[in-house]
């Protein structure tokens, strides 16, 4: 295993790896410093690796089970979790019928509960009747068929108070061992699926329970162990925010586009109504194979989208007969055909906080209440629209004392509804400028043309406050949010 120290730098690298900008001489010396300190595969492969896995197994499984609830009692007792003849080899087969290639078991869901072994809490299967390790279970399964194994875990844990208001230092002390338990006690993780952050109902911010953090443990612990934030929908599609995988849960209407996505990404769906069993699953209908075939799996690999599909094993610890049988016609309408195209444009994570989040920020003239606070609100969907009266607008943060930035840049929002949806920028030219020892610079940056622009500077830059000026532009420019890293 690579040592704390090289993990740690190359994750640092990729704080700032997908942006863009500077002169060719501190490009290039940032490759160098970067490749002198390796962290397991580089990331556009372990991408393009998951892509080639095109399908696999979702498995939420956990003791909202044995509840009607999928958010039950978080005070639920662990008596009640007693699956008598789990088969995690059913749960495999049922995978392998679909010609699914690999699966991925909620460790711990929203209400606390964990299903391994675990040493941080007595809130877990141990405890239970049961005291069977299910992780343990699951993975020596699905390896044993040759599938691949990740991971789901919530970082939003009702029983343990990790939600608004409770947060403390101790609760990320406490998410890292629950992690590095998962990540050193059952082999190869290809991908965590992490869920209940930077959600508007778990409303747990990156700042709350540091991303960058997280991020960085368990890739000292797991290099080429891809980390997939469930939440991150509200980020534009163009760039890689605080994932390795982009992520779109349709049940709660987030939806890739199939015609224009170009980067790694997973889609998910239950083929029951709901994530956990429920009483009536065994007599209810289930989605029909042809449309998870025709409609989901096929365009959604098109679209360099890889997609999971939800079992919901059952009180026994068995998927139910009516889903199996769908699984089965599934691997029956559609084989594996191989590797998954290549992807062509590659981006590293952005992992560290928007440093203009909720600073004081200024602007020249702005469209009625459309003022500059809409830019830095963490919110991608409200936006500072300039005045088009105004021939050179601005908009700029003000930071208070000066700070180190490695990257600048802004998302200009596409759609403002009281002029016209653009199918293409509004934006011209524009300069970057920092304040620092009391005098404006210009940062020397490539003009960009994507709703997304980032500019970085690895030998980084200090500075209390950046402004962004546009030169020329068309009617409705619009800024959701200045990117300052």
């Amino acid at each position: 295993m690579k040592t704390f120290k090289h993990t740690l730098l190359a994750a640092l690298a990729l704080t700032v790896g997908v942006l863009q900008g500077c002169s060719p001489q501190t490009e290039q010396k940032a490759v160098q410093e970067t490749a002198a300190f390796p962290a397991g595969k580089p990331l556009a492969q372990l991408q393009q690796e998951f892509m080639d896995l095109r399908f696999g197994m979702f498995i939420h499984f956990n003791i909202p089970t044995f509840s009607e609830q999928d958010w039950p009692d978080p005070r639920m007792s662990p008596e009640l979790f007693n699956p008598r003849k789990l088969d995690c080899n059913q749960w495999a087969e049922t995978a392998v019928a679909a010609n699914m290639q690999y699966g991925c078991l909620t460790t711990k869901h929203h209400s606390g509960f964990c299903i391994w072994d675990t040493k941080t809490t007595d809130y877990s299967v141990m405890s239970s009747p049961f005291k069977r390790d299910v992780v343990r279970e699951y993975a020596d399964a699905f390896r044993a068929k040759g599938l691949k194994v990740c991971l789901y875990y919530s970082i939003l844990d009702t029983h343990h108070n990790i939600r608004p208001g409770w947060i403390k230092r101790e609760h990320t002390d406490f998410i890292k061992q629950q992690l590095t338990e998962l990540l050193t006690n059952y082999g190869p993780i290809s991908a965590l699926i992490i869920d209940g952050w930077d959600a508007p109902w778990s409303r747990i911010s990156y700042e709350d329970i540091p991303f960058e953090e997280i991020y960085k443990h368990v890739k000292s612990l797991q290099p080429d162990c891809l980390v997939a934030d469930l939440n991150g929908s509200k980020y534009p599609a163009t760039q890689m925010f605080y994932t390795d995988i982009k992520q779109y849960e349709q049940n709660a209407g987030e939806l890739i586009s199939k015609e224009s996505n170009l980067l790694p990404a997973q889609s998910c769906l239950p083929i029951n109504k709901n994530w956990f069993w429920k009483e009536s699953f065994p007599t209810d209908s289930v989605k029909s194979a042809e449309w998870l075939v025709n409609s989901n799996l096929i365009p959604l690999n098109e679209a360099h989208c890889n997609f999971i599909l939800n079992a919901a094993p059952n009180r026994d610890g068995l998927i139910d007969d009516n889903a199996v049988a769908e699984f089965k016609k599934i691997g029956q309408l559609w084989k594996y055909p191989g590797k998954a195209d290549s992807l062509t444009v590659h981006r590293d994570p952005i992992i560290a906080p928007n440093l203009a989040k909720g600073k004081p920020m200024d602007s020249s003239w702005s469209f009625d209440t459309r003022i500059s606070d809409f830019a830095n609100d963490d919110n991608f969907s409200t936006a500072w629209v300039a005045y088009e009266a105004v021939k050179e607008p601005y908009i700029e943060v003000l930071l208070g004392e000066e700070t180190p930035i490695r990257a600048i840049g802004f998302a200009e929002q596409a759609d403002v509804a009281y002029y016209y949806k653009a199918d293409r920028t509004r934006i011209g030219r524009y300069d970057i400028q920092y304040f620092t020892n009391g005098e404006w610079k210009t940062l020397d940056i490539e003009q960009q043309t994507e709703f997304v622009r980032m500019h970085r500077c690895p030998e980084g830059i200090r500075a209390s406050k950046v402004r962004v000026t546009f030169h020329d532009y068309d009617k409705g420019l619009a800024i959701a949010e200045l990117l300052v890293y």
